[in-house]
Parts: C-alpha cells; structure tokens; sequence
C-alpha cells in the first residue's frame, strides 16, 4: 500500500481523500479529519492538528507518506511546504512566499499589475477615518474586504453609505485584519476556475459556480459557501480560454518571475464583466464547496497526476464530459454567526446517483457522531441536466433534513438552469 496524507478537516478534504482512495494501492490518512471520514474505505483520520508541522511531518516520515495534499489556507499561509521540503518531504502545495496570493489582498494586487491583469481598482487603508472619507468620495456599491486571511467572510458588498462604513470599522477592529482594501463594484456573473500547477506548467479543471450568500436568490450575509455546481454553461470555452489566456498564465509567469514559483491548486475568482474576465480574488488551495463537484470529474487517477506534475511530466489528464454536478450545502440553524452545535445527524439513506461529503462534525460521550460547526455536509447529484442536478438534491434534501435543526439553499446552479431555459 502507498500511504498519502491529507490535511484538513472539511468537505474538500473528504473529497479529496475519497479521490485518493479511489485506487485501492493507496492507504489515505487525513489530519485532523472529521469522524465521518473513518467511513471511506482505506481512509483513516489522525488526530494531529493541521498546523503543528513538527508532529505532522515526523508522522509523514514514521509512516513512509509518499506524498501530502494541503487543503485549507491557514497551514499553506503559515509555510507547511516550506517546513515539508526542508525535510526533503514530498507536499504539493505553495510555499508561504507564493500563498500571499491568498493571505494578503494587496500582495495579490500587485502582482496583477505587474503581469497585467484585469482586475478591480482599489485602495488599501489601515486607519479607519481615512477609510471612511474615501468611501464617501466613492459611488455605490462598493466592495470592503479584508486584506488578510478570513475564512471566505470577510468581504461585504456594501450597497448603502452606512454598510460601508460599518464595514470598514467592523474589519478594521477584528483582531486578525490589519488592512482593509476599498474596491470598485464590479457588475457581472462569477465563476470559480482551479489549475493544478507546477511553476508555468498547470492542469485546468473544469469551471465552476459557487453560492456564497446564505440565503435563496443571493441574498442574506456571505458565508463560506452555500453549494457549487459544474461545469457552468454560461462560461463559454472561448470565455474559458480568454481566462486562462489572460490571468491563469500571466500569474504564473509573474510568480516564477519574482523567485515565487507557484506549486498547487490556484483558484481564480474571476467575473464576466462588459469589458471582458477580470479577477475579483485567489486563492491558493481548491475551494469548498467547489472541489465536491469538480474532482468527481476527474476520470484520470488524482495521486499520479499530482506526481507527475511534480515531477514535470505533463501527462493527458481526462474528466467526464456529458453530466452536470450540482451539491448542496447544509448548515447548521445560526450559521455563519452563530451556529448551533451538538444536533443529530440528519440520517442519510446513500443512493447512487448522490455524493455525500461530511465537514463540521464531531464525536460526542456516547461515540454517536453530532453537528459541529457551521457547514455539516453537502449533498451532490449528478445528471445529463442541470435542472435534473438541481432537482434530485432538492428532493433529497427535502426527505431527510429537519429545518428546525438546519438550513440548505433551494436554488443552487439556479443562474446556470435560467441560462439554458433562454
């Protein structure tokens, strides 16, 4: 058996240990993972915290790991890879130089310039009068967003004078943000494209859409991710190209050309404007919840295609062609602000034509597996229609999910059915 680690605890890396698995040569350890995930066959959860490195690194070296996925941001911004490969340990993923694409906004937006990339104008402010002043001066709406690491919520689109403000002070005082960027409103449908990368080499995957507002019709606070669906009819594969053209391989070049050469997932949050794709954001890891319905697409085995980047071999790498994957997210009632822990699982009765991923949950007393945290699981279809996608999830959903204890969007891949419909 080739034993692989996986860090992380969420729905991506459920998937991703699920994908891992797929080969039965391949044991499967995830750290710290979540309960559910001992359910996988040759998947087994370690309880090592995915940013103590020394204990991580010293289980990769006991246990004879061939290779390690990172999955969450916190542990790439911290250098994982750095401390891996001091170790002459095998790790895809960027090291803490190249996850500022990520970790800090402004970094990000230099780097844009200096390869040319379309992207929003903004400023960066540290003090919050000046702030203030200058979102005054500025026509509605206007984007507030946390230069620093915020686990997908620190973003608001502020649509009146006083949202803004408050904004602007409210991520200003949060004890891990130190900056602020004020950022022109940019109009237009996003989508989520992630490359697979080895310095300029990379592996496009297929295009997706992701949820990010609470509730139906896009509408209540920003959270982590409501639901994804893929491919995304409305990007075109001209669109698709013009993307990759004109943002996935200038920031690559740029990156190699700083002495920042970028290894891992590269996530682009790009936008479909009037004037062209332009980026509203990376990212430096696969996106939660789009990695639950793009990896299942992935035909070739995952482990030898991240080897084989790794080693610079750019082998055919093929996905399906023919079926939508669309994945809803449920939460726990309270989410983002408040979750509330400690519920039942919804009992899930497994069909084959449904994924399940498990994310915030955890063992209680009596070793019965209970609610922790705010996104539970996510529930994927997959379909030759997007609509047919869109309605075996919601049917499913509405047989086994009590809404006294939890909540899950209607209307996910619901832009890309009316684009289809006319």
């Amino acid at each position: 058996m080739n034993n692989w680690l996986v860090v992380g605890s969420g729905g991506r890396e459920y998937v991703m240990a699920e994908t891992l698995a797929k080969n039965s040569q391949r044991h499967i350890f995830v750290a710290p993972g979540n309960p559910m995930m001992d359910e996988i066959k040759n998947v087994e959860t370690i309880n090592i915290d995915e940013t103590d490195f020394p204990t991580l690194a010293a289980f990769v070296q006991k246990n004879d790991v061939e290779c390690t996925i990172v999955g969450p941001e916190k542990p790439l911004s911290l250098g994982i890879v750095d401390y891996f490969k001091a170790k002459d340990l095998k790790i895809f993923g960027p090291s803490k130089a190249a996850a500022k694409l990520e970790s800090s906004k402004s970094f990000a937006k230099n780097v844009m310039k200096k390869a040319g990339v379309p992207t929003a104008g903004y400023q960066e402010f540290t003090d919050t009068r000046k702030a203030i002043h200058y979102i005054n001066s500025k026509s509605l709406p206007i984007v507030i967003k946390a230069n620093g690491l915020a686990s997908g919520k620190g973003v608001v689109v502020a649509k009146t004078q006083i949202q803004a403000d408050e904004a602007a002070k409210s991520l200003l005082k949060s004890k891990n943000q130190s900056a602020i960027l004020v950022e022109d409103y940019l109009d237009g449908e996003e989508f989520s494209l992630f490359v697979m990368a080895n310095g300029t080499n990379f592996i496009t995957m297929p295009v997706s859409q992701d949820h990010k507002r609470l509730l139906n019709n896009d509408e209540g606070p920003n959270t982590g991710g409501m639901g994804a669906y893929s491919p995304v009819p409305q990007v075109s594969e001209s669109l698709k190209k013009q993307a990759i053209d004109n943002v996935v391989k200038p920031v690559l070049n740029q990156m190699s050309k700083d002495n920042k050469k970028f290894v891992g997932f590269l996530y682009a949050g790009l936008i479909m404007t009037k004037s062209g794709v332009k980026v509203i954001e990376f990212n430096v890891r696969m996106g939660d919840p789009e990695t639950q319905v793009v990896l299942p697409q992935l035909v070739s085995d995952f482990g030898t295609t991240i080897l084989n980047l790794l080693d610079n071999k750019l082998t055919d790498v093929k996905w399906q062609h023919g079926n939508y994957y669309l994945g809803s997210v449920v939460v726990s009632k309270g989410y983002p602000s408040n979750p509330i822990d400690g519920k039942q699982l919804p009992k899930i009765n497994l069909n084959s034509d449904l994924l399940i991923s498990y994310a915030g949950t955890a063992l209680s007393k009596q070793n019965s597996v209970l609610s922790s945290g705010g996104r539970i699981m996510m529930v994927t279809s997959k379909d030759a229609s997007l609509s047919g996608a869109q309605n075996k999830v919601n049917n499913y959903l509405q047989s086994c999910i009590n809404l006294d204890d939890y909540y899950y969007r209607h209307d996910i891949g619901q832009k890309g059915i009316d684009y289809i419909n006319n």
